[in-house]
C-alpha cells in the first residue's frame, strides 16, 4: 500500500504488524474477522471505526471488533502496532 511500510511476527495464535506511515495516506475502508488492537507508537493517525473517528497519538489503543468496517489516515508520519487475533493467514505470505 502506498504510505505504508510493515514488518510482520506471527505467533502461533496472533499476527504483530509494525506499520511505518507517511503522513496524509489513507487505508481504505475494510473489515476482517480478526480482533484488532490499534496502537499509536509515535505520530497522530485518525482511526474511524464503524463511522466513528478517533484521532490517536503516542500511548493510545483501540480495539477493533471483528467484522467492524474501518479505515484511517496518517495525520503525521506515524508509527503504529497493530495486533490481531487470530493469526493472520493472509499475513504469512507477506513475512
Amino acid at each position: 500500500m502506498p504510505g505504508y511500510n510493515a514488518r510482520f511476527i506471527h505467533t502461533n495464535n496472533m499476527s504483530f504488524v509494525y506499520w511505518d506511515v507517511k503522513a496524509g495516506y489513507t487505508l481504505p475502508e475494510h473489515s476482517h474477522m480478526h480482533e484488532q488492537v490499534a496502537h499509536v507508537l509515535e505520530g497522530t493517525f485518525n482511526l474511524v471505526v464503524d463511522g466513528v473517528p478517533h484521532i490517536l497519538e503516542p500511548g493510545k489503543v483501540f480495539v477493533i471488533p471483528g467484522h467492524v468496517k474501518h479505515y484511517g489516515t496518517s495525520i503525521t508520519d506515524c508509527k503504529l502496532l497493530d495486533v490481531f487475533y487470530p493469526v493472520r493467514e493472509d499475513y504469512k505470505s507477506l513475512t
